[in-house]
């Protein structure tokens, strides 16, 4: 039964919420400290029930039904009693990509990593044929993926995940909208491959299974490449794989595209800067760049645009990398132009003999 006991304490923890929001608005960029104040994880309590009976629930509720389909007697069985977790938000703040990529590539690009994955490459020769074949994505960029998501399978997730996107939902203001269409599509995920909500496990952000689809990415996305009837990305290696490499094919991938090209160590106009500081929104042209920085760039297209990387180095100084189409196309998967670099390094050392 959907209770209302809560509903006076929620008033006080909405005006703190609707603050936080406020102090959230303006986010550092990633690397920089948060600015001082309460974050997520300061305003509830681990274990704290949920108010459901709050705006935001019922609005939710009033969507399941009548949109989707969903009985009052399911959303009480899987809502009532729904409580917060609060290492979820703690770890929320507190993400590797934040980390400058001089101490962010070593967590992933290790040399027993880069052993396994050629293992695996060898050892799915005819499996990854067929998929780079289908997907036209360079086997190395997909097992590259599989090993910094999940270590080729054998790093599991373990936090409950009906509770971590309920969590997000109802105590992390700043991605709240985000969070309520995850969980939309997580149970419509369940319903459509017969899952049981309550029973899955993930990560801290929602995502799931080898591939760590978040629950939107699975139903657009994940791939039933053993034919089986359903999408396993947590036990088949060949939908897991398929699943990567359909993801980056959707988003536009080309086989044997550029990735990256060398900037050097400081960017010599104006323009550059402005684009490096704009992140994944500051494209310039090919040729503007190349003309601006002073170095030979690997072709693309006239209509194509470059993104200006930066990579921090241990001493204190830049890497700057241009990062072409394919290149942008990772941070489709993951928006951190660091997690895309890992990547592509990872990937150029499984390609190494």
């Amino acid at each position: 039964m959907i209770i209302r006991k809560f509903a006076a304490k929620a008033k006080g923890l909405a005006l703190a919420a609707i603050l936080l929001w406020v102090a959230t608005l303006a986010r550092p960029c990633a690397g920089q400290e948060p600015p001082p104040g309460p974050l997520a994880a300061d305003l509830v309590k681990d274990g704290q029930v949920i108010d459901l009976n709050s705006p935001r629930y019922l609005a939710l509720f009033t969507e399941l039904r009548d949109k989707y389909g969903f009985s009052n007697e399911e959303l009480h069985h899987w809502f009532d009693g729904v409580s917060i977790v609060r290492r979820v938000l703690e770890l929320m703040d507190r993400q590797a990509e934040a980390l400058p990529y001089y101490k962010y590539y070593p967590l992933f690009i290790k040399e027993a990593v880069i052993e396994e994955g050629r293992r695996q490459l060898e050892g799915r020769r005819e499996l990854l044929d067929e998929i780079e074949k289908k997907f036209g994505v360079e086997r190395e960029i997909v097992v590259a993926i599989w090993g910094i998501e999940s270590r080729f399978g054998t790093n599991r997730s373990g936090h409950n995940l009906f509770r971590t996107l309920n969590t997000l939902f109802d105590a992390y203001p700043r991605r709240r909208d985000f969070y309520r269409q995850q969980l939309i599509d997580y149970l419509l995920l369940c319903r459509e491959d017969k899952l049981n909500p309550l029973a899955i496990t993930g990560s801290y952000g929602g995502a799931f299974g080898q591939t760590q689809f978040i629950p939107s990415s699975f139903r657009e996305y994940a791939v039933d490449f053993e034919h089986t009837g359903k999408r396993d990305v947590w036990g088949s290696v060949p939908d897991v794989l398929a699943s990567i490499a359909n993801y980056l094919h959707r988003f536009g991938w080309k086989l044997g595209a550029p990735l990256t090209a060398e900037l050097g160590h400081e960017l010599k106009a104006k323009a550059l800067t402005d684009a490096y500081a704009k992140g994944r929104n500051g494209l310039l042209p090919w040729r503007e760049v190349r003309e601006l920085q002073q170095v030979d760039l690997p072709e693309i297209p006239e209509d194509q645009k470059l993104a200006i990387v930066g990579l921090e180095l241990e001493d204190g100084g830049m890497r700057y990398v241009a990062g072409y189409p394919n290149f942008q196309v990772i941070t489709k998967w993951n928006n951190s132009n660091r997690y895309a670099m890992a990547v592509i390094e990872l990937a150029a050392k499984l390609k190494e003999k």
